[in-house]
């Protein structure tokens, strides 16, 4: 995803959150105790699940940005040297007097 996904992603997930806080605040005056804290616990664990869900989301582009800088670094490596190669092939014939034909 490009950064711009990301942030969609990032900002549509706190809307989430946000609306569930305050749905979640609302409900939380018109239940009794036990209901209130059963609700208060599963609101807990789906915000820990999103939570969670995010950051494996993250990581598993961070890591696929780290592989694709890799292959690519390994690929701009790899013509810099065949160029290195062949400056130090044209400057060898170039010292010896030989014409480049």
């Amino acid at each position: 995803m490009c950064c711009i996904a990301h942030y969609c992603h990032w900002r549509a997930l706190a809307c989430l959150l946000q609306w569930r806080w305050r749905t979640h605040k609302k409900m939380a005056g018109q239940e009794d105790p036990v209901q209130r804290e059963i609700h208060q616990d599963w609101a807990n664990r789906e915000y820990i699940e999103v939570i969670t869900s995010s950051i494996k989301k993250i990581a598993d582009f961070l890591n696929s940005f780290d592989m694709s800088c890799r292959s690519r670094l390994a690929t701009l490596n790899e013509k810099l040297t065949a160029l290195e190669r062949r400056i130090e092939y044209i400057e060898a014939r170039v010292t010896k007097g030989e014409t480049l034909t």
